[in-house]
C-alpha cells in the first residue's frame, strides 16, 4: 500500500485541547481504520510541527478522505506527502531510464 507522511500543526482548538491528544490520536486510528487506512506511527513533535503521521492507504483518494475527516473536527491542519520506499524509488527510476 502506498504510505503517507503526515505533518499536522494544531488549530487554536487544537492547542486548547491538548490533554485529549491521546484520545483524539485513538479516534483518528479508528475512523482510519474504517476506510481501510493503517496508522503506522504518530510522532508528537517539538519544531515547526506538532504530530507526525506516518500511514498506509490503498489510495492517493482514501488518504486524503481520512485526513478530511480528522482535518475537519477543527483540531488540526495538515501537509501530507506521498513517501516512496526503497523498491518503489527502484521502480520508479527503472521506468525514468527505460
Amino acid at each position: 500500500m502506498p504510505t503517507y507522511v503526515s505533518l499536522l500543526n494544531w488549530t487554536d482548538q487544537g492547542v486548547r485541547g491538548y490533554k485529549d491528544t491521546s484520545q483524539r490520536s485513538e479516534a483518528f486510528a479508528a475512523a482510519a481504520q474504517k476506510l481501510g487506512v493503517k496508522i503506522l506511527n504518530l510522532y508528537w513533535t517539538v519544531g515547526p510541527y506538532d504530530i507526525v503521521a506516518v500511514v498506509e492507504a490503498p489510495d492517493d483518494e482514501t488518504a486524503t478522505a481520512v485526513l478530511l475527516q480528522v482535518s475537519g473536527l477543527g483540531n488540526v491542519r495538515s501537509t501530507t506527502l506521498r513517501a516512496f520506499g526503497q523498491e518503489e524509488m527502484d521502480r520508479i527510476i527503472a521506468k525514468a531510464t527505460g
